[in-house]
């Protein structure tokens, strides 16, 4: 009969092993855990003073790693699950005079008829929308009641108290404000009392001063050049259109100015130049709204939803690849083994190429609006360098 020897541990062992059992948080199960990205993934925020195109040789701008939250695999659906960190987030239910009901949530993409025209739709969590003041019209200053996170889209969204009469109000949130923080509008104009601390002239580098602060709205003759921006929009009277998913900004790039003999510089034109992050440069009205800095929720891209429910759980369904199909369901189908049917990558429909866009603008009818066009791939390959293949 064979006999069972003790387990005899090395001194190093000895040792780790009592000040495990001296120190009970030793034993404490911690389930999540804040990771750095090991793809060295890094995100650049422009400095409002200093433009791309004027920065000399050498200099780098500022990079922020992206820290992600990850946890312990438990189950196989949070070994891959990585989330930003937003402890700062609200944890209670939204302002609800503020919001309705999202209907149309159970039709899964379906019209009136009852036919698909959305596909990979249907499904979710109940939702309320939240309604947004993307105009902000009311002047005076407002202060951050707290930030919320918004189901409806990327960015987080801030609730606002009006300091003068009370009235509540959400915009989309700027990164790096938190509550407490006091922001303002001054599309309505300037405020006397403004005027009256510069003497009664505007002088543009005071204002700018004194009203180019995040989270502020302001018309765009009235941001400096180089300035970084989310919420444009377009029209003197509309709302913001451009750049408002998380993370998102554009710069203004330049004005239709005139400097006179003292020095100042006056606005004559209509229209201020916008950058935006595709590297199209577009024109808006200078009576246009733009809100000074990034939108919020930086790393919202990096995220990974870890398991595929959670996709069905944001109104995701799953997609199909055509040659999966049958040939009846897909032009891509039927065959055997992965045969594309020998024609090129196209719709389910069969009438539009499903590789490199396709565009329907005629050539004879441009967007007037655009002043310098996106680089477009038209299907080619590019290299790392950004030069196509």
């Amino acid at each position: 009969m064979m006999m069972l020897r003790p387990r005899l541990f090395a001194r190093p062992a000895v040792r780790a092993l009592a000040a495990c059992q001296s120190s009970p948080a030793a034993f404490i199960r911690r389930y999540a855990a804040v990771q750095t990205g090991s793809e060295a993934v890094t995100t650049t925020v422009p400095s409002p003073s200093s433009r791309t195109a004027e920065r000399p040789q050498g200099a780098k701008d500022k990079q922020s790693t992206v820290i992600m939250r990850t946890y312990k695999p438990r189950t196989p659906g949070l070994r891959h699950l990585k989330r930003p960190i937003n402890d700062h987030l609200w944890k209670g239910r939204p302002f609800l005079p503020l919001t309705f009901p999202k209907k149309g949530m159970g039709k899964g993409g379906r019209n009136h008829h009852g036919r698909i025209t959305v596909r990979h739709r249907g499904g979710g969590a109940k939702r309320r929308i939240r309604t947004v003041d993307f105009h902000r019209w009311n002047p005076g200053p407002h202060t951050v009641e707290r930030i919320e996170y918004d189901p409806n889209r990327s960015a987080h969204i801030a609730l606002l108290n009006e300091d003068a009469t009370g009235t509540k109000s959400y915009i989309i949130a700027p990164d790096g404000t938190r509550a407490g923080d006091v922001v303002q509008s001054y599309r309505s104009g300037i405020p006397q009392d403004l005027l009256d601390s510069m003497g009664g002239v505007i002088d543009p580098g005071i204002l700018a001063a004194k009203t180019a602060h995040r989270g502020n709205c302001l018309p765009l003759h009235l941001i400096p050049v180089g300035t970084p921006v989310y919420n444009v929009g377009s029209h003197p009277k509309g709302g913001a259109v451009f750049c408002r998913s998380a993370g998102t900004h554009a710069l203004v790039d330049s004005k239709e100015e005139e400097t006179r003999e003292d020095g100042i510089r006056v606005f004559t034109g209509k229209y201020v130049n916008v950058r935006l992050q595709s590297g199209e440069v577009r024109r808006c009205s200078k009576d246009a709204c733009a809100t000074i800095g990034v939108a919020s929720n930086p790393h919202h891209q990096y995220r990974q939803l870890g398991k595929a429910g959670r996709s069905r759980w944001l109104n995701i369904r799953p997609t199909v690849r055509g040659v999966a199909m049958n040939k009846v369901d897909h032009p891509h189908g039927g065959g055997r083994g992965k045969s594309k049917s020998n024609r090129h990558p196209v719709s389910p429909w069969g009438r539009t190429p499903a590789k490199g866009g396709f565009k329907t603008r005629r050539n004879n009818n441009p967007n007037k609006w655009v002043v310098v066009p996106k680089v477009r791939n038209h299907g080619k390959r590019r290299d790392k360098k950004g030069k196509q293949a």
